[in-house]
């Protein structure tokens, strides 16, 4: 990994795409520990020390630090996201605007943009109301203004992350989900020490326990991201009525097809209740949210049945099998042993099934890490499995970036 990295950062292109992203997450950062106007400091200090295990995960994943300018992040643009992905399923209309090309996917890239802007405001208006009793100054001009900060950072983001999408490398939503989780291991570590630290031996033994555990977890997590069932495809050349030879080549297909965002899925609609929770207060609602809590066993359930879900419904347009089996008859190609047609979509979809229970039981194990480690350890861990999932994940994908930058320039310079 080192050594890419190396390469990678002797080549003036692709180091110059390196510090744009190390400059765009130092802005962000930098943004996040900017608090709204006219707040209350040490309310906020106090505020921080209450929050629950559940907000602080869907605050990592999506959030930009609390009461902070960049407090909504991501999140707006991430939901959008997920709207406009069910709507073109539902919708026959996106559907044919998202088959367009490159025009359809710059249409649908404005619709996810007004989208975001509108959830901002929405999420923003109930965010301050939350704040309301944490301001100096209680009015309505200094309530506007903190909406439209957060508005404004909420769209920067969005800005920030197409624009490492353009000159960084990678996805550039990913790269700001991951600088949260990093700006959160040292509050974990120190967590982790502090707890060591008592006056029990025990505690010690426990945590060396949880460090092993996370070791064999990245490891995991790793076998798991990089795994995928490799489809064998035989491509038939004609020449002149006969044979000329056969062309050979499979179809992957990954084990984490829905990658994390399952989990992401998951956890908004879990985090739906609280949203509204914030602007119309109501115990029968406090009551739902104390029950929907992945640290209710009744919770946890419904969280690992929402992942197994989204799971499933992801996969299902993230791959088209009666598309990639009239491809591969286009092209002359078929899967040996099996008939081209139905029973070739047929086969590449009970694959994919099996594939994504395994990546259901995956994504769940890996979710509710936490909360198991809370009860066998009786203290709550800074970050668990769902944060480890997405770094590895990320990790790996800019190593493989790298990597292909690399490979490309090599080509590049051997061919002149």
């Amino acid at each position: 990994m080192f050594k890419t990295f190396a390469k990678a950062w002797n080549i003036k292109d692709v180091r110059r795409r390196l510090i744009c992203i190390f400059i765009a997450l130092l802005v962000y950062r930098l943004g996040a520990h900017v608090y709204l106007p006219a707040m209350d400091l040490n309310l906020i200090a106090a505020a921080k020390a209450g929050i629950t295990s559940q907000q602080s995960l869907f605050s990592i994943i999506a959030g930009g630090g609390y009461a902070s300018i960049f407090a909504l992040g991501i999140g707006p643009y991430i939901t959008a996201s997920i709207i406009l992905q069910l709507l073109t399923v539902a919708i026959p209309k996106l559907e044919q605007i998202k088959k367009e090309g490159e025009e359809g996917r710059k249409k649908i890239d404005q619709y996810t943009r007004i989208t975001a802007i509108l959830l901002s405001i929405m999420q923003g208006a109930g965010y301050v109301f939350t704040l309301k009793d944490m301001f100096v100054y209680k009015n309505m001009f200094v309530y506007f203004m903190a909406l439209t900060a957060l508005v404004t950072g909420s769209i920067f983001v969005m800005w920030l992350g197409e624009f490492l999408n353009e000159f960084g490398i990678g996805n550039g939503s990913s790269f700001i989900i991951f600088a949260n989780i990093l700006s959160g291991l040292p509050t974990g570590i120190m967590s982790l020490y502090f707890y060591g630290s008592g006056a029990d031996i025990y505690n010690w033994i426990k945590v060396a326990v949880l460090v092993v555990l996370f070791v064999i977890i990245i490891g995991f997590v790793v076998w798991v991201q990089d795994g995928e069932r490799r489809i064998p495809v035989q491509y038939s050349k004609k020449m002149v009525g006969q044979f000329a030879g056969n062309n050979n080549s499979y179809i992957p297909i990954k084990v984490n097809i829905a990658g994390v965002m399952s989990i992401i899925f998951a956890i908004s609609l879990l985090q739906f209740p609280t949203t509204i929770h914030q602007i119309w207060k109501s115990a029968k609602l406090e009551k739902l949210i104390n029950f929907l809590s992945i640290t209710n066993p009744w919770g946890t359930l419904i969280y690992i049945f929402l992942i197994f879900c989204f799971t499933f419904f992801y996969t299902s347009f993230a791959i088209n099998p009666i598309e990639m089996a009239e491809n591969m008859k286009k092209n002359g190609g078929f899967i040996p042993g099996i008939r081209p047609g139905k029973s070739t979509s047929d086969y590449i979809q009970t694959t994919v099934d099996r594939l994504s229970w395994i990546g259901a039981v995956f994504y769940s194990i890996i979710a509710i890490m936490p909360v198991v480690f809370q009860w066998i350890f009786g203290f709550r861990v800074g970050f668990g499995g769902t944060t480890l999932l997405i770094v590895t994940g990320v990790a790996l994908e800019i190593i493989k970036q790298l990597e292909s930058q690399l490979l490309m320039r090599h080509y590049k310079g051997f061919l002149s």
